[in-house]
């Protein structure tokens, strides 16, 4: 595997990797980043938590060095990976840097944008939805962007943002260099790299379906009547920080509420919550300040918290894909981690979605499922492994 120092990166880019002591690149960094110096575009997936922001972030920041007429814009499906990546891009360019940034995001200050804008950013970070509004204010030109990323671009369509999207792509210089990465590649990944991107190479590591193995998981199965209570009883016997999985918003408010009132240090995260008040929970939450997050799927993909020790499955996920990114918030950088499922009898189409995603190769257990259910509906309850 090539080092950092091997790679032909600036030497400004070098000496904040020293910095921030990233000696060896991750195995998608050691695929990807060669590549990407060269000009290539890309179309990249790979597991959770395996350094795929630097596989971007590093080619990026060398670009912005070695071009300084050049300008790169990162899209990304939530306000807190936006502000994720740009902290993680702002690190990698270093606190000497003079290139400016700007952060275009939803829910966020619009005269804050507006100020950052009129001094020329050359590195632009954002959601589809808060970047299309500035083009089309006037605010936001696209004409000197020649380094596009997409990242978690999967979700940004499963979201609805497909036309937002290629409204960005069509207005781009057809000279620009585009990096796609994707946790998934379904087939209008695939149909989209085909048309903006140009000879793409293919960047992959590990199954994109398969969980980090360091990711212990354990479900149970329990009736309705017995969920809440389950889950104290996990809350009590788990130490560290803990993420909870709920369905939907208004139910990840009452659940933080009804945590904290019974003596849990839990607050809730979810779209609804204004801008200010999200980065908030974020940052008590990466601070430590608070034990448990009770959060919708806004918060599944892309958030890298490093102490996280437990993800809780209070609610399955509606989509299967989406058990994968959930649980990759805990195990991050080689860290051991584990995950809980609380399944109903009515979860279990659910789980057979989600089961198949993880043993494509094994037949659906469907008559065991269905003998467990059974036991749950007669009050028994039944711990397991897999």
């Amino acid at each position: 595997m090539k080092s950092f120092e091997s790679m032909g990166l600036p030497e400004a880019l070098n000496k904040t990797l020293r910095q921030m002591q990233f000696n060896d690149p991750t195995p998608i960094q050691a695929e990807a980043i060669p590549l990407a110096l060269e000009g290539k575009d890309i179309l990249g997936s790979a597991q959770t938590g395996t350094g795929k922001t630097g596989a971007f972030g590093i080619p990026l920041v060398a670009k912005l060095i070695n071009n300084p007429n050049g300008a790169a814009l990162v899209m990304t499906p939530t306000r807190e990976l936006a502000s994720q990546v740009m902290n993680q891009l702002k690190a990698l360019l270093g606190e000497q840097s003079m290139i400016k940034h700007a952060l275009l995001i939803g829910g966020d200050s619009i005269p804050k944008q507006l100020q950052q804008l009129r001094r020329r950013p050359r590195l632009i970070v954002g959601t589809p939805g808060r970047i299309n509004d500035h083009i089309k204010r006037g605010t936001f030109h696209l004409k000197h962007t020649d380094f596009l990323v997409l990242d978690e671009t999967d979700r940004m369509l499963d979201m609805g943002f497909t036309i937002q999207i290629e409204n960005i792509l069509q207005g781009l210089s057809a000279e620009r260099q585009t990096l796609l990465f994707s946790a998934t590649m379904p087939q209008n990944i695939v149909c989209m790299a085909e048309k903006y991107l140009n000879n793409p190479s293919h960047v992959a590591v590990s199954s994109t379906s398969a969980p980090a193995a360091n990711i212990q998981q354990e479900s149970i199965y329990v009736s309705e009547a017995e969920k809440y209570q389950s889950l104290i009883t996990q809350l009590d016997a788990r130490g560290g920080s803990i993420i909870i999985f709920i369905k939907t918003k208004s139910a990840a408010d009452r659940m933080a509420l009804k945590l904290f009132k019974e003596g849990h240090d839990a607050q809730a995260i979810h779209g609804d919550l204004r801008q200010q008040k999200r980065e908030r929970v974020m940052n008590d939450f990466r601070n430590k300040k608070y034990r448990i997050l009770v959060a919708t799927d806004v918060a599944a993909r892309g958030l890298d918290i490093l102490h996280i020790e437990h993800v809780i499955n209070y609610d399955l996920p509606q989509c299967p894909e989406d058990y994968v990114h959930r649980i990759g918030r805990t195990a991050r950088a080689g860290a051991a981690g584990f995950a809980l499922n609380l399944i109903t009898p009515a979860d279990k189409g659910k789980w057979n979605a989600i089961d198949r995603i993880l043993n494509p190769d094994r037949p659906v257990a469907n008559d065991e499922l269905k003998k467990d259910s059974k036991k749950v509906v007669q009050g028994r309850r039944r711990k397991r492994r897999f």
